[in-house]
């Protein structure tokens, strides 16, 4: 079955969801099975948000699938949602003894229009725990003490209820809400528990109206041209590196493509050296490629910790930005190892 291209620009807004690969109530799996993974999630989430320069908005989790909402200002939706696939997918396997995908690379992704649109999506998103299973038949009180005790969500850190978190960015959100700036998180939490009384139809007509977009009419015809415009230039109707969630490559392939590109021995990569971006290209490239953390590149190239490791990639950018023949080997760089992760995956039962 052809999978739909992705529509990416600089300043896109998206919904991702993304669910569990298979039937979760006939196999009795979970893709969170206790707290470990809970928090293994949103470590891997928070990495991958520095590393592509996301701006997350908000996330929930749920028992068989999560929601993410965030805005791309380097326009890399696919590739931010496939390092951190494959980094989480590496993790799960790894703890629970599995192999093969853990979620289904036919996620969705509807992009968004700011303001009133959005501000209603945090609302339908944030209230999802609650809007489900045995929760639905409870009264508004327990749902509303549920909804603010549910710890995977962003929810709670936007009302006050928990401490903010790093890699959210609470703001845009919540400058919709009027008043004192101190009063923000009240008024939001006012907006988002007023839709269990009364729900916002129109909002959820919205949701339907388009499977690329949600937004007003003219947001959604301007998205269905962009998305027309990318069918002409591809024969092929078909997202090629989202037919699947890969397993990701070795980080013993990873060294040795960048070796070749780069023209230098694998050993060099584990070599400190002034101004030399080799650790910080093959740091970006194990966690993007063989699903690595932070934390584990800097054990693997004894870099010192994830937090050295992170301060690399960010320096990166600019090196990449001043120096043309690194972005160049860069590239052949990605080509290479995308074209190895597809193979891998039509390879792939």
């Amino acid at each position: 079955m052809a999978r739909h291209l992705r529509v990416e620009f600089s300043g896109a807004i998206y919904h991702v969801t993304c669910r569990m690969v298979g039937d979760w109530r006939t196999e009795k799996t979970l893709l969170f099975k206790d707290d470990a993974d809970h928090e293994r999630f949103l470590d891997r989430l928070a990495e991958r948000v520095v590393q592509f320069n996301i701006r997350l908005y908000l996330f929930v989790c749920m028992t068989n699938h999560f929601h993410l909402v965030f805005e791309t200002p380097e326009a890399n939706c696919s590739k931010f949602m496939q390092s951190f696939s494959t980094a989480y997918t590496v993790y799960y396997n790894l703890r629970h003894g599995r192999h093969g995908h853990l979620l289904d690379g036919r996620y969705k992704a509807k992009l968004v229009e700011g303001d009133d649109y959005l501000l209603s999506l945090s609302r339908y998103v944030h209230l999802n725990p609650v809007q489900v299973g045995s929760q639905k038949g409870k009264s508004i009180e327990e749902r509303i003490q549920a909804l603010r005790a549910h710890r995977w969500s962003s929810y709670p850190s936007y009302i006050g209820k928990r401490k903010a978190l790093d890699f959210v960015e609470y703001g845009p959100l919540l400058a919709e809400m009027h008043g004192k700036r101190r009063e923000w998180p009240k008024r939001y939490r006012e907006f988002v528990e007023s839709g269990l009384a009364e729900s916002d139809e129109d909002f959820k007509v919205a949701l339907k109206e388009s499977p690329r977009s949600i937004g007003s009419d003219g947001f959604r015809a301007w998205i269905d041209e962009l998305y027309q415009k990318r069918l002409e230039k591809h024969p092929r109707v078909e997202d090629v590196s989202f037919r699947r969630i890969t397993e990701p490559l070795s980080s013993e392939e990873v060294l040795r493509v960048l070796s070749d590109v780069l023209e230098v021995g694998v050993g060099e990569f584990n070599r400190r050296r002034h101004g030399s971006p080799l650790r910080a290209v093959a740091s970006n490239f194990l966690i993007r490629y063989a699903g690595l953390t932070q934390r584990d590149v800097a054990v693997l190239m004894k870099i010192g910790t994830g937090s050295a490791v992170c301060n690399q990639l960010r320096a990166l950018e600019g090196k990449l930005k001043k120096d043309r023949r690194l972005r160049r080997c860069v590239s052949r760089i990605e080509s290479e190892l995308d074209s190895r992760r597809q193979r891998r995956a039509k390879e792939s039962p």
